[in-house]
């Protein structure tokens, strides 16, 4: 699984690395919703939430569902820009005055992705002009409770208004709390844009992709990009170009915008915690296959304590000696093992280190 860019004719000079305080921002209010899938900002997330105004809290839950579960597109606005080339704004009120040339059809379809499950990477019709689709995301956010069902029935009937208040929102969060964050995050992320800038200009765009993520690759013939996720897409930049839009509070996420006639968008995490060479989904879901075996399972219990040959293994268990080497390949090939060599013998050893790891390594990959 996977989502793929396809950058067929793409020219170097319509890739750019370039931060933006709206998404910044969303991703903010995102880790104020979801404060568990950012560990390492439980402090900031403390810190805000003591001094937030009970009414802007309040206004945070009523429409949640635009950044909840990740945040809308709508705090990438640039790309959704006729011409698909338009770069973030330098402030907010600059990449709000973006959102304002998104057209009413693409500011509801957009704020309605994770309530209406409308077609994302393709081309359909919209909640705006479409009965079936308006019943569909009024049903979901019926299930987010009553605040999502007004803001739902408010942002189909009335778009203009939504608009002014989401506009009006983003304008108190930035007073109330963000000012301050972007004034503290600006620095380290133009010095990382910079830095890719670099990249892309010296080495090019593998190199440059590479730096982003262990998770983001070019094939040889720099046609296409594939981002390693959970979860299947594509997209194309066409005769526009491809952004590379770094967060400083995004950790585990690496986001892809590849939403239908949109510019296509790599939000991700700089200075994350994330490992080097991260596993990729395929072999996470190998490594967790491997351990739910029960006779597995009880092999680790020893390969974890000291080496064992297959034949004592054998013997331990109750088992014949091929049956064991069987096993102990499923564990090898999903790197759990380390094996070395003493005389005519080969010991089996647990690697308890990437054992270890398996639990934050499977958060990464869900929520990357």
């Amino acid at each position: 699984m996977s989502v793929r860019i396809d950058i067929t004719g793409l020219r170097p000079e319509r890739v750019a690395v370039v931060a933006s305080p709206l998404a910044e921002l969303g991703m903010a209010l995102h880790a104020l919703a979801e404060p568990g899938h950012h560990p390492g900002l439980q402090g900031w997330v403390t810190g805000v939430t003591a001094r937030l105004d009970p009414h802007l809290a309040d206004r945070m839950c009523e429409a949640d569902f635009l950044w909840r579960t990740t945040f809308s597109d709508l705090f990438l606005p640039f790309a959704g820009v006729p011409g698909r080339t338009t770069l973030p704004g330098a402030t907010i009120a600059e990449d709000l005055d973006l959102l304002d040339k998104l057209t009413d059809e693409q500011f509801v379809d957009a704020a309605l992705e994770f309530t209406c499950a409308m077609p994302y990477y393709s081309h359909g019709p919209s909640a705006l002009s479409d009965t079936a689709l308006r019943r569909r995301a009024l049903e979901l956010a019926a299930s987010r409770g009553p605040r999502q069902v007004r803001f739902a029935e408010r942002l189909l009937t009335d778009p203009p208004r939504t608009r002014a208040w989401l506009r009006q929102f983003v304008e108190d969060c930035e007073e109330a709390f963000f000012a301050d964050t972007w004034s503290r995050l600006s620095h380290q992320l133009a010095a990382d844009a910079r830095h890719k800038t670099d990249l892309l200009r010296r080495k090019g765009l593998a190199e440059a992709l590479t730096a982003v993520s262990p998770a983001v690759t070019l094939d040889e013939a720099e046609t296409r990009i594939t981002v390693d996720k959970l979860g299947s897409g594509h997209s194309a930049t066409g005769e526009g170009g491809l952004l590379l839009v770094p967060t400083s509070l995004g950790w585990p996420h690496l986001s892809v915008l590849h939403r239908y006639g949109w510019q296509p968008v790599l939000h991700y995490p700089v200075g994350s915690p994330e490992l080097a060479s991260p596993p990729s989904v395929e072999e996470l879901a190998l490594r967790m296959t491997a351990l739910s075996h029960p006779v597995r399972m009880r092999l680790c219990r020893h390969l974890a304590r000291s080496a064992y040959t297959t034949s004592e293994l054998a013997q331990v268990h109750g088992m014949t000696a091929p049956e064991i080497s069987r096993h102990l390949s499923v564990l090898k090939k999903a790197g759990l093992l380390t094996t070395r060599r003493r005389g005519r013998y080969v010991l089996h050893q647990l690697d308890v280190t990437v054992v270890a790891r398996l639990g934050s390594d499977f958060l990464e990959g869900i929520l990357r």
